[in-house]
């Protein structure tokens, strides 16, 4: 959204102060794990802008907790299966030999975000070795969070997803929906159901010290329902757990990461086909 349709929009702007107290309005406590997905536009015009948004979470957080992102960089992927935008097929393989290997510290996140994309060159911020899936996190958790992210099923049971579960972190949509709640991929690897299937990625990352194209497996994900769960979940006794409001101007829900994964497992048996 352009700068000056945020402006229109926005009432009162936001600083570092008010979205701390909005934070905590909201549930967010000192202590926390807590994996944030995010829209800056949504929070209307922030005086300081994705800056002051992660200083005010990292200071209701406190020094006990920890801030995890979703860095994620899916065009480090084969190029056969890119849709937006498509290349010819012609420079498929030119791309497979060339493109520069993953690099935590220098790879780019796409799609995901200024938020994150601000929060992941911050000081004293781990970043994941996945070179689609990579997660960032700074905290007293944070090594245990993001280190040993498995190539294979990457947001899978090896993955920080699953560690925040077994943390028992939080979620918190700040200005954006389920569609991208990447806890409920955790779900995915989690259930059973007949559609789902093994398929084969590809990217380049690093190889003792020297570049290489990497085939590794993964589950076929497809996020296209992740509204629908999370508006089933919210009719639910654990739907009860999620604390709603406004950061700024944004419609945000703030909950524990284990139910709606729980939950999702269970919808995406009973649904999927």
């Amino acid at each position: 959204m352009p700068e000056s349709q945020v402006i229109d929009k926005t009432k009162t702007l936001a600083t570092v102060e008010s979205l701390q107290t909005d934070f905590e309005t909201l549930g967010v406590k000192k202590g926390m794990v807590l994996l944030v997905h995010s829209s800056l536009s949504a929070v209307g015009w922030v005086c300081g802008g994705a800056v002051a948004v992660i200083i005010a979470l990292q200071r209701v957080l406190g020094e006990t907790g920890t801030l995890v992102m979703p860095t994620h960089s899916t065009d480090l992927s084969d190029p056969s299966q890119w849709g937006n935008p498509p290349v010819p097929e012609s420079w498929w393989q030119t791309i497979r030999d060339t493109m520069p290997a993953y690099d935590p510290d220098l790879t780019p996140t796409r799609s995901m975000g200024v938020i994150v994309e601000t929060f992941r060159k911050g000081k004293g911020v781990f970043r994941s070795t996945h070179p689609q899936h990579s997660f960032c996190a700074k905290g007293p958790q944070a090594s245990h969070i993001v280190n040993h992210h498995s190539l294979v099923y990457g947001m899978g049971e090896h993955s920080p997803l699953a560690r925040i579960y077994d943390l028992q972190g939080f979620v918190l949509l700040l200005g954006v929906g389920h569609s991208n709640n990447t806890s409920i991929h955790l779900a995915e690897y989690r259930a059973d159901f007949p559609g789902k299937r093994v398929v084969q990625e590809g990217a380049p990352i690093s190889q003792t010290g020297s570049r290489a194209w990497t085939t590794f497996e993964n589950i076929d994900v497809d996020a296209s329902d992740f509204d629908r769960i999370g508006t089933d979940f919210l009719g639910t006794d654990g739907g009860k757990l999620v604390q709603r409001g406004k950061v700024g101007t944004a419609d945000c829900q703030l909950m524990p990461q284990r139910a709606i994964v729980d939950f999702a497992v269970s919808w995406i048996e009973g649904n999927r086909v």
